[in-house]
């Protein structure tokens, strides 16, 4: 997972990259033809400190590493958590500071 976080005149602009295949359960395996299982990102939570600032929930129509942007008030200097949370229970965590 990749995050940028970037602040100019008082807005800070998020950017994140989530890197997870996004399989819908309805694509086929080419060898075998049976059905891949879905395996999809359902939540996305943001957080600066322990508010949270950006949520989204996901479903098995969002493409293979999916990408999304946000913006809010603040400035340069603070520490965004962003995490995801999958259908199969896996989950991701990673930690960007504002510049």
């Amino acid at each position: 997972m990749k995050v940028k976080a970037k602040a100019k005149n008082g807005v800070v602009k998020v950017k994140m990259l989530l890197k997870h295949n996004m399989d819908s359960g309805q694509a086929k395996d080419k060898k075998t033809g049976e059905k891949i299982p879905a395996h999809y990102i359902t939540d996305v939570t943001a957080k600066l400190g322990d508010a949270d600032i950006f949520h989204a929930e996901l479903g098995p129509a969002v493409s293979k590493n999916p990408y999304l942007a946000f913006q809010y008030k603040g400035e340069a200097g603070g520490k965004i958590t962003v995490s995801w949370v999958d259908n199969k229970g896996g989950s991701k965590s990673t930690e960007s500071v504002v510049k």
